[in-house]
């Protein structure tokens, strides 16, 4: 492993450690009610590359809210069981994949699924949490893959 790949490897582990930090700090201080959700975001939209964070989170964004809705409106139709649960994330997945978000569908399967085996009995308060949640990530995440960019370390090819 060379130098290069060593440093930009330590500064994207110092990134995603940050976002995670301050992701569940906030989710926390806001006393939101499951701080994983904000975790799992931040670590999986925090990027080297703002850009493509942008693109991770934009994607995260869309998956969350097709599988909530999904999750949300099968589980008043049909509730919790085998049956409904393969139904409901097959209808998420084959939603994302119709609107073009297929990089996310396994999400939006994930995040029905869970709403709709872990919905309370309150599931579009259950789904709009899941949102706030992995919304709160997502910009934690953003933010985190930006401001590194301000204070620039040059590596041997001149790319930050």
């Amino acid at each position: 492993m060379n130098h290069r790949t060593e440093v930009v490897g330590l500064l994207l582990a110092l990134r995603v450690a940050l976002a995670a930090m301050i992701a569940f700090a906030l989710t926390d201080l806001l006393q939101l009610h499951h701080p994983i959700y904000a975790f799992i975001a931040a670590v999986i939209v925090t990027d080297r590359s703002p850009q493509l964070s942008r693109k991770l989170g934009l994607t995260r964004i869309a998956s969350t809210i097709i599988g909530a809705a999904t999750g949300a409106a099968l589980s008043w139709i049909a509730g919790p069981g085998v049956v409904s649960l393969g139904i409901s994330v097959l209808a998420a997945i084959l939603a994302c994949q119709a609107l073009r978000i297929s990089e996310g569908a396994k999400v939006a399967g994930y995040i029905c699924g869970l709403i709709l085996l872990e919905h309370r009995g309150e599931p579009w308060l259950y789904a709009f949490d899941r949102f706030i949640e992995t919304l709160l990530g997502v910009m934690v995440a953003w933010g985190v893959s930006a401001v590194p960019h301000l204070i620039r370390i040059e590596l041997e090819d001149g790319e930050p």
